[in-house]
């Protein structure tokens, strides 16, 4: 994913609900960005941007850091904000530069989380790597141990975990081919899964688990745009958590830019905008968790998200923001309940909303 904001602090954030504990978390890369942004004219956003080649017209930085200044605590109502990428003492690193977080939580102990972002070892050098760190104490202090693997090429990370706490980092090599690595001490290592490149995979990836009890428990999906490792199709599943991944399939529409989520009836999900239409779409797969079938789409979708993705903005090479979809898997009354938003451009206008559309009838 191009994006060539890069900002020097990937911050946290815990909205607190009393004593009683962390009532909600995200990750939150833009905030400083955005927050130097507050009250000025922003650039007018465009279409989303397909298919630009990841690219650096610089090496790997040399790594001088070695200034610190206090880590930043940011407080803002019931929110507070904290640092993730600091070092062995947890102070800012000066001069250093991150972005593109995504978090990951220990289901079996909340206060357990891992993160991957893009790091810049020079806030002047575009030369990414595969930057994560850890919390054992529900994101109030982060180790960040360094990059998957120095000096090798690195970006759009996605981390997951499964149901026993096994942390999950897809990363994207220049290539537009992916490796998966895995860590069972709570983010601190990471094993790669497979030699460089060999997840397959493409451009803005992004996966899922399959957390049920059903035949397709522990199955990993990817799905990508149209600028791919193999030279096509968008899909692609893993049945041994994430080691080897199967041969590529077409996504209906080639719907891109969005993510993925399983039902509690094992069904995939895949949520995204069409390559060549810019109409959203929730596709579905019933037999993507039958192993010995090649996965079918047996459903598509259409969904009025109000306008379509765009770039530009804040971020002058890349998205403003993606599809998410998520489903509820609560086993209450809103159980598969399927939830999109997406920051999207309305028709006529420059600037963007977050638009939020429901299904309750998925299944």
């Amino acid at each position: 994913m191009i994006n060539q904001t890069r900002n020097n602090r990937v911050l946290f954030g815990l909205m607190s609900f009393g004593a009683s504990g962390m009532g909600f978390f995200i990750c939150l890369p833009f905030l400083l960005a955005l927050a130097s942004a507050s009250g000025q004219t922003l650039a007018p956003t465009r279409e989303a941007p397909r298919n630009v080649p990841e690219f650096y017209d610089n090496p790997p930085a040399l790594i001088y850091r070695l200034d610190t200044s206090p880590r930043m605590v940011s407080p803002h109502g019931v929110f507070v904000s904290y640092q993730v990428n600091v070092d062995a003492n947890g102070n800012n690193i000066v001069g250093d530069a991150a972005n593109e977080c995504t978090i990951s939580v220990d289901p079996t102990n909340g206060n357990k989380m891992a993160i991957g972002w893009r790091q810049f070892n020079s806030v002047s050098s575009n030369f990414r790597q595969g930057g994560y760190g850890y919390t054992t104490d529900a994101g109030i202090h982060w180790t960040f141990p360094g990059v998957l693997e120095n000096n090798v090429f690195r970006s759009d990370p996605v981390t997951n975990s499964d149901e026993t706490g096994t942390f999950f980092y897809l990363s994207l090599l220049q290539t537009f081919c992916e490796n998966m690595y895995r860590s069972t001490n709570g983010g601190q290592s990471w094993t790669e899964l497979q030699p460089d490149g060999l997840a397959g995979g493409g451009d803005k990836q992004w996966f899922t688990i399959d957390k049920t009890g059903g035949p397709g428990h522990g199955f990993q999906y990817q799905s990508w745009d149209t600028a791919t490792c193999s030279g096509s199709g968008q899909f692609s599943r893993s049945t041994d958590g994430g080691v080897t991944w199967q041969a590529t399939i077409a996504v209906p529409n080639s719907a891109d830019l969005g993510t993925l989520d399983v039902a509690t009836n094992g069904n995939l999900f895949i949520g995204g905008e069409g390559e060549f239409n810019n109409v959203f779409y929730c596709i579905r797969s019933s037999n993507a968790q039958i192993g010995g079938q090649t996965p079918t789409f047996d459903q598509v979708t259409s969904v009025n998200m109000g306008g379509v993705l765009g770039g530009g903005g804040i971020n002058p090479a890349g998205l403003n923001g993606q599809l998410f979809l998520a489903i509820d898997k609560s086993g209450g009354p809103t159980n598969n309940n399927i939830y999109m938003l997406a920051s999207v451009v309305p028709s006529g206008r420059s600037t963007t909303d977050v638009m939020f559309v429901r299904s309750t009838d998925g299944d």
